[in-house]
């Protein structure tokens, strides 16, 4: 016993140090310059693979035990692909791609090299995103009848490949928002969001539901991932609404729509906008710009549906001496929001978001220092902690973003992306609205097995130019094919972000499935609205950016009344139906749909301000969560 816990004790302290030298490593790259490709990719790949084999056991039962020895023989096959790039390096850039032909050594080493990503993949997120590589792989080889020599040179010697731009992204720009993330949380920043938070909103109808919508917002600016901010948020907020009187399915509902939205939340959202602003050659801070009204619009749908949900229950929110005040709040804690700022002032002053990250970075402690009530957090050994959390948090994108190179390396030398363009614009015959629900069917299925990354990079390659070829502005296309990866968290039957919060709720997951469709419905809208009006992206002119949001807005807001029966009172079978086809008039852009919403709502209002008292005298008060 003695010797397994030396052993695991053993292990432990070289994962720690590792990741470590990682975090350092990419801090220190970005101050003094990024390497060679192969190298800085190879590098990230390294620490990652190092990692995964010496801490993610091979199967569920053997998880908290060290490694085996068929483990560390894994991570040796691993990493020596990866060192002989390095060793032979010269060899490797000067030769001729697709010419000169691979040696012995370099094919057996570039299949091995697969083959753990494929493992290492499985390892951390299961096994949907290497299925779908083999199946491309498959596709390849034995449908298209690549050579396989051709293949292995493509993957594994070249930068269209494993090395591509995905890993790319994750080395340069996801690596450093992960740690930033780590820095913030050590600081004590989530019990910042969560009382800032409690203090606005928890004094309100269905308080608690809006403090889970309001501090899972703002705790995706330190998380890109859906079931992390469920697995932070969750554990205080849902609880609370329970105790307020929400049914169990409909908490959990709330908080995995409002943790899902974290990733579409700039100034810092999930690891796929970084890959969006290297796909379409733009900076992020763009990328912010074009997010920010679709994520303004989703959250104020989800706020809405608490709203309107707690209203027609007779749902109070907590006593205000129960509450933290906004103004002790601020001045107790409100400095750790300077981090934030700092990152935003350093990208929008010009320079590059990696950059902009570190000096967020290495604000966290600096700042945490300044007032007494956080200063016991900056201690040497949260920071260290900080940077090994980092690390480890980084790794399932890194093996992702590896993998999906696979798949994306086979797709640019196959052609698969035409031939799929080419088969959805076959089905949808030349029918936008058509090709835009299949796309965002295959988004939902691909997000279903595995992160929003690989699932946007996946679309991005087979969905996204036919999207583009029917007149979609580029822009439309990309957030598009973005916001379906992210909200496979909620859909079901494979809801991961519902179903954690289910597990914390104790709820049932299919009524939580549902309820998590019904509170983030606007959230499967919002991307129709602005592929068909790219003025809610912040493109054209400002008195059209203006309208388009406010019909919006309104009609995001009527959505949720629509679903969940209430506007000024409890509203009748009709009036919901009338609410949401006022909703579907408003978000579809145009004079006349604007006028036929208008009249719609106040047809609506009218009726519920004469005749409210006669409906709502037959309408019994029913439990939250119920339809």
């Amino acid at each position: 016993m003695k010797q397994h816990l030396t052993h695991g004790n053993i292990v432990r302290w070289t994962a720690g140090i590792i990741g470590l030298a990682m975090a350092a490593y990419h801090m220190w790259v970005i101050l003094v310059g990024t390497p060679e490709a192969i190298i800085f990719r190879g590098t990230h790949l390294l620490f990652a693979l190092t990692l995964t084999f010496l801490m993610a056991r091979r199967t569920q039962t053997h998880e908290g035990q060290p490694p085996s020895v068929l483990d560390y023989g894994l991570l040796a096959l691993a990493v020596a692909p990866i060192l002989y790039l390095f060793f032979y390096y010269d060899y490797v850039v000067n030769r001729i791609y697709y010419i000169d032909d691979l040696t012995w050594t370099d094919m057996a080493l570039g299949t091995l090299l697969v083959v753990m990503i494929l493992e290492a993949t499985r390892r951390l997120i299961g096994w949907a995103l290497p299925l779908t590589a083999l199946i491309f792989l498959a596709y390849g080889l034995f449908y298209v009848g690549v050579e396989p020599m051709r293949l292995l040179d493509q993957l594994y010697m070249t930068t269209e490949g494993i090395f591509g731009m995905p890993l790319g992204v994750s080395a340069s720009y996801v690596m450093i928002f992960v740690l930033f993330g780590a820095f913030m949380e050590r600081t004590g920043t989530g019990q910042l969001f969560m009382d800032f938070a409690m203090s606005l909103t928890g004094h309100t109808a269905g308080g608690p539901g809006k403090v889970s919508v309001v501090s899972s917002s703002l705790f995706g600016t330190i998380s890109g991932s859906a079931v992390a901010n469920v697995m932070v948020d969750g554990p205080i907020s849902i609880p609370l609404m329970k105790r307020t009187g929400f049914k169990p399915h409909f908490a959990a509902g709330v908080e995995a729509v409002a943790s899902t939205g974290g990733q579409i939340m700039p100034p810092i959202m999930g690891a796929a906008a970084f890959v969006m602003a290297e796909f379409m050659q733009v900076s992020y801070g763009q990328v912010i710009l074009w997010a920010l009204l679709p994520a303004i619009l989703y959250y104020l749908a989800c706020f809405g549906a608490v709203h309107f949900e707690a209203k027609r229950a007779g749902l109070a929110g907590m006593p205000r001496s129960e509450l933290p005040r906004l103004g002790q709040v601020l001045g107790e804690r409100g400095h750790l929001f300077l981090p934030v700022l700092t990152i935003l002032f350093v990208m929008y002053s010009g320079y590059s978001a990696p950059l902009a990250a570190l000096a967020g970075t290495l604000a966290c402690f600096p700042v945490a220092a300044l007032r007494a009530s956080t200063r016991h957090n900056v201690t040497l050994r949260n920071v260290i902690e900080a940077m090994i959390d980092g690390a480890r948090n980084a790794l399932p994108v890194a093996l992702a973003c590896a993998c999906a190179g696979i798949i994306i390396g086979v797709v640019s030398l196959t052609g698969a992306g035409i031939v799929f363009t080419q088969v959805v614009l076959h089905l949808a015959q030349s029918t936008l609205l058509l090709a835009l629900v299949l796309t965002m069917i295959a988004g939902i299925v691909l997000g279903m097995g595995m992160p929003t990354t690989p699932a946007y990079i996946i679309m991005t390659a087979l969905l996204v130019p036919a999207l583009i070829k029917l007149g979609v502005v580029e822009p439309a296309a990309h957030m598009f094919a973005f916001y379906f990866a992210i909200l496979s968290a909620i859909t079901p039957p494979v809801a991961l972000a519902t179903f954690a919060a289910a597990g914390l709720a104790k709820a049932d997951l299919w009524k939580s499935g549902i309820a998590s469709v019904k509170i983030g419905a606007a959230g499967f809208i919002v991307p129709f609205m602005f592929v068909y009006e790219p003025a809610l992206l912040m493109i054209g002119d400002w008195p059209l950016i203006v309208s388009a949001m406010i019909t919006a807005a309104a009609g995001a807001l009527l959505l949720a009344a629509g679903l969940h029966g209430y506007l000024l009172r409890p509203a009748a079978l009709w009036e919901r139906a009338l609410l949401v086809a006022a909703a579907f008039c408003l978000i579809k852009p145009g004079l006349i749909t604007d006028i036929a919403g208008a009249a719609l709502t106040g047809t609506v209002v009218l009726s519920q301000l004469t005749w409210g008292r006669k409906y709502s005298g037959t309408l019994s008060v029913k439990e939250p969560g119920t339809p």
